[in-house]
């Protein structure tokens, strides 16, 4: 029976995370935990946050993988598709970090939780070295071995680290997400 409450409480904690619950310790943060984590910036109730960010995810990943065909081949014309990709890819970085950005501003039970900006500072470094990557390939075309190779690598991490961190606001927090007063 011990075991079962261990269990139980075990399962309660993961349930609730620890940055904002309502009996958190600190009272600020007590105030904010009951307050709405739904987007504030979304269309038909469907953030645009998360609509952005597939683009610069696939494109990040699209520069890689183009500037490895690069490597193999030798053939110019991978960089001029590593060029488009890396453009494109901060282009729609930028777009997709003004709306979080907004969101994170607007809605206080999103600023108090740590994951936001954990996510949020992945984020603005991953477009930081996006854009550094489009810069190289922009003014340095001779530069994408190994640079541009280099900052592909590094950015397709920052990528799956700020993934992660926004992975962990939807599935561990709820944020953005309608629940229907139904369930």
């Amino acid at each position: 029976m011990a075991q079962k409450t261990t269990e139980d409480a075990e399962i309660e904690r993961e349930q609730t995370p620890p940055e904002a619950h309502r009996s958190h310790p600190n009272p600020e943060i007590r105030a904010v935990a009951d307050k709405d984590i739904g987007s504030a910036i979304a269309v038909a109730g469907h953030p645009i946050h998360a609509m952005l960010v597939h683009f610069p995810i696939a494109l990040v990943i699209c520069t890689l993988g183009v500037d490895g065909l690069y490597w193999l081949t030798a053939d110019p014309f991978w960089v001029r598709v590593g060029l488009w990709s890396a453009g494109a890819a901060f282009a729609f970085g930028v777009l997709a970090s003004i709306v979080g950005t907004l969101e994170l501003l607007a809605v206080p039970g999103i600023r108090v939780r740590v994951a936001s900006w954990n996510h949020a500072i992945a984020a603005m470094t991953l477009v930081a070295v996006v854009g550094a990557n489009f810069g190289l390939r922009l003014t340095s075309p001779d530069a994408v071995l190994p640079h541009g190779l280099l900052l592909s690598v590094l950015a397709t991490g920052l990528t799956a680290l700020a993934g992660w961190h926004g992975g962990k606001l939807v599935f561990d927090h709820g944020v953005g997400l309608i629940i229907s007063t139904r369930q």
